[in-house]
């Protein structure tokens, strides 16, 4: 019963992300799902990201965290549109709670939605919410390990980021052994080397979602 519940779970998720995703499309939105751990970089990134794309297009952001507000009072403070997910202990954002989130933003008003999804390696790769691109980010002391780990994180992204890149001399990471397994598990996919402290690496970044609104 087990297994068959979590089934049900996971159908009823992606008809309504495909509610969501439809609901974007009405509104010319481009949603991006930004993963990974804790303390992977994700808010500093999507700040670095709003810096670079903000000439371009209105951006607003959905903030996940598990409880507090911290994130979202630092987009906040840039002048951007921001709403805070509290997931009170769930460790992944779902759907469902986009879908009523949406409107409190104001669609009208925006060409670009970043949601910084719960800290966590596992379960938000496995909940679609609608998003039009995924964003997966590999901090540098995080280790070289974590593509063989958690697979279905690198394997359904659009782009891994290799975060914090500016650590690297300062640790016992094996780049070589990230790259040869993210092209084994996600083949053509791009990988981008990014310093969010010195802004290496962003601007090719935002030119791939710049690409992605395009599309849209």
């Amino acid at each position: 019963m087990e297994i068959k519940v979590l089934h049900q779970i996971m159908d009823w998720n992606e008809d309504v992300s495909e509610e969501v995703k439809e609901e974007l499309k009405k509104h010319h939105i481009c949603m991006i799902n930004v993963m990974g751990s804790p303390g992977a970089g994700k808010t500093s990134l999507i700040i670095s990201l709003i810096e670079k794309l903000k000439s371009r297009f209105r951006i607003g952001v959905i903030e996940g965290d598990i409880a507090g507000q911290v994130d979202a009072e630092k987009i906040a403070s840039l002048q951007i549109p921001a709403v805070q997910l509290n997931t009170d202990g769930a460790c992944h954002i779902e759907a469902m709670s986009i879908q009523n989130i949406l409107p409190s933003l104001s669609l009208d008003e925006l060409d670009l939605i970043f949601v910084e999804n719960i800290g966590n390696l596992v379960c938000p790769a496995e909940f679609r919410i609608g998003e039009s691109m995924r964003i997966t980010l590999l901090s540098i002391p995080e280790g070289d390990d974590k593509v063989e780990k958690y697979p279905l994180m690198f394997t359904d992204t659009d782009c891994l980021v290799l975060n914090k890149y500016d650590m690297l001399p300062y640790f016992d990471f094996d780049e070589t052994r990230v790259r040869s397994n993210f092209n084994a598990v996600n083949p053509g996919a791009p990988l981008f080397c990014i310093s969010s402290r010195d802004g290496e690496g962003v601007e090719e970044l935002a030119d791939l979602i710049a690409e992605k609104m395009e599309e849209k």
